[in-house]
């Protein structure tokens, strides 16, 4: 996927923490994906929040952090951009008990940055992980659209919301975003950037094959895809166009396998003719 100046490249990927199996070998690999990558935003989870250590190593490069203010023993979830971001706000996620005892950072990360193709909203969405919790990630799932369509208002900016979702794209929480079902009189539209891209293709992020998964706390789990890049409609649609979209770190390098889960990258433009135009 080329990049030119009137694109943006976003990537999202859980890195499966230092707590795992080789860290040392996989987060050397992550570190130089994302440097051949080089995305604008990135949205990493399951990484060490110290800059000065791992997560430094990791970046590779000046990147602007806005990380969760929570972390487990310093290990949580960021936003790195390119350019500098204001933050727009922290919510947190947990909002039943079980949610509370189960991810001190379940939240969204929400920051606005000015790009080559526009003033763009850029949510982080961690929701609750458990199998059985749809009903908290679908309560997650409204409360950040809220606070998005609270801050863009009328406003011309465009949104994209990524992370790992925990949530499979009939889930739900998933069809809420993508407008397929609205939740207490209230819906919102968000285009899945790969299934745009690859509309035959389920394209899993969580895949039994990888031996990460295979052999960790989930191995009786089939393959999903749960790790997710959604771009904002407007009335006549997204107002952003894929260009492209693919997986990375989908299979081992030299023998090292990066995550238990796979990344998403997306090549976001302006589209030709934006959503309502009319030809006269």
């Amino acid at each position: 996927m080329d990049q030119t100046p009137q694109r943006l490249r976003v990537m999202t990927i859980n890195a499966y923490g230092p707590a795992n199996p080789d860290w040392e070998r996989r987060h050397r690999l992550l570190a130089d994906t994302i440097r051949e990558l080089d995305p604008d935003v990135l949205a990493l989870q399951e990484v060490p929040l110290d800059v000065d250590g791992d997560l430094g190593r990791i970046l590779g490069r000046d990147f602007h952090l806005a990380p969760f203010s929570q972390a487990d023993n310093g290990v949580g979830g960021t936003i790195a951009t390119r350019w500098p971001h204001r933050l727009i706000t922290e919510i947190d996620l947990r909002l039943t008990q079980r949610a509370k005892d189960t991810l001190s950072w379940c939240a969204a990360v929400l920051v606005e940055l000015d790009t080559p193709v526009g003033t763009v909203v850029v949510a982080h969405h961690k929701p609750s992980w458990p199998f059985p919790f749809e009903h908290e990630r679908e309560q997650q799932a409204v409360v950040v659209a809220r606070a998005l369509e609270e801050h863009i208002g009328s406003r011309d900016l465009h949104a994209v919301v990524l992370g790992d979702f925990d949530a499979t794209p009939d889930s739900a929480s998933m069809q809420f975003w993508r407008g397929r079902r609205p939740v207490d009189g209230f819906s919102v539209c968000y285009q899945d950037a790969w299934e745009y891209a690859h509309p035959d293709d389920p394209g899993y992020t969580f895949e039994v094959t990888n031996p990460l998964v295979r052999d960790g706390e989930v191995a009786t789990a089939v393959s999903r895809k749960i790790d997710h890049i959604l771009v904002r409609s407007v009335l006549h649609g997204p107002t952003l166009l894929v260009e492209d979209c693919e997986r990375v770190l989908d299979r081992p390098s030299g023998g090292v396998w990066a995550s238990d889960h796979y990344g998403v990258l997306a090549d976001l433009a302006p589209p030709i003719n934006p959503p309502g135009f009319r030809s006269s």
